[in-house]
């Protein structure tokens, strides 16, 4: 323990001119005289650490001083390739392999390039999940992305949509994390399935002593029934997830779109419609239309969920959407408009209550 904790605080003192000891102290999550005393045994075992007294004092490595100890892990190596999501990292009980993998990283750089890290840090950020949600952390993500990362069978219990608890012997492939939301793209029953992690309620492993990293050599490689019973799985390494996942998506999309909508669009209404529903479904629309009429509305016939969804959808067109068909949604919009247009008939705004004292 304290031996990694001497090579991360030579590998700081390397990537950075200087630190003090309440910094070393943070990044290295021990009291400032834990770190005073790390320093003196690293002078006493030959490394130059120097420290500067005073107020503008610190700790810094003299004379041009670098060591070699930077070589990566697996686990480091695996999290740098991740180390644009912190916040996917951080869920996946990956942040402290990913941090290691940087500082060695940043150890190895030339003097010159010591800043490029922080460099590319400061100008690139990704943030997953939407506008207007909380993002959650599913509790079982870590042990998921554990089985992914070992390519070892769980047994997961998960709510279907009808609600029902099922249990299934499951070969993890990968994470898909989509708007904020964590989704498992794994192997059951000798095909590919998609599931919301967030509605696993157990995960357990598949008991066996095969030891980690080396996938069950019985059966033929990406048959999973030939060794169901083995902890490990044989990955098939035809398998693509990023094109896995696009295919999925999109039948997962189009499957969601079961009723059809008629409406007449403004220029401006047409302009927006891809923004308010599925843009795939209302770029088929729109390039089915005819030619604008004699008011210069075009006629479209658009795929959606249902009429429910369809109106919460369309409502943000406002006048730029009309509705022609079916009856039920013309009805819904005809509705909602009387309704709005008598909450302002009345010449001004209502008067606030009155206030006064008790």
């Amino acid at each position: 323990m304290r031996a990694a904790r001497l090579i991360k605080m030579v590998l700081l003192l390397q990537a950075r001119s200087s630190m003090t000891g309440a910094e070393l102290a943070r990044e290295l999550e021990v009291s400032e005289r834990t770190v005073t005393r790390d320093a003196l045994a690293l002078s006493e075992a030959g490394v130059p650490v120097y420290a500067d007294r005073g107020r503008a004092g610190g700790y810094r490595l003299i004379g041009g001083y670098r060591t070699r100890l930077t070589g990566l892990g697996r686990s480091e190596a695996e999290a740098l390739f991740l180390s644009g999501l912190p916040g996917a990292l951080r869920e996946m009980g990956l942040e402290d392999a990913a941090s290691a993998a940087r500082l060695k990283v940043s150890a190895a750089l030339l003097p010159a390039l010591g800043d490029a890290p922080r460099s590319a840090a400061q100008r690139f950020h990704l943030d997953a999940p939407g506008w207007y949600q909380e993002p959650g952390t599913p509790p079982l993500l870590p042990a998921v992305a554990a089985a992914v990362w070992e390519d070892r069978r769980i047994l997961a219990e998960y709510g279907n949509r009808r609600g029902a608890r099922v249990e299934r012997l499951m070969e993890p492939y990968g994470l898909v994390l989509k708007a904020g939301v964590w989704y498992l793209c794994a192997r059951v029953e000798e095909s590919f399935r998609v599931y919301r992690v967030d509605r696993f309620s157990s995960v357990a492993e598949v008991p066996g002593a095969a030891p980690p990293g080396t996938p069950a050599a019985s059966g033929t490689p990406g048959a999973p029934g030939a060794a169901a019973g083995e902890p490990y799985f044989t990955r098939d390494e035809e398998f693509d997830l990023p094109g896995f996942w696009a295919e999925r998506a999109d039948q997962f999309a189009r499957s969601l779109l079961r009723a059809e909508v008629v409406l007449r669009l403004t220029e401006d209404g047409a302009r927006r419609l891809p923004y308010v529903t599925d843009r795939g479904a209302a770029r088929e629309a729109l390039a089915a239309a005819d030619p604008p009429d004699a008011s210069g509305r075009v006629t479209v016939t658009l795929r959606v969920e249902s009429p429910a969804v369809a109106h919460a959808q369309l409502s943000t067109l406002g006048p730029e959407a009309e509705v022609v068909e079916p009856a039920e949604l013309r009805a819904l919009f005809a509705e909602a408009a009387e309704r709005t247009a008598a909450l302002y008939r009345d010449a001004g705004p209502p008067s606030a209550p009155a206030t006064g004292s008790r």
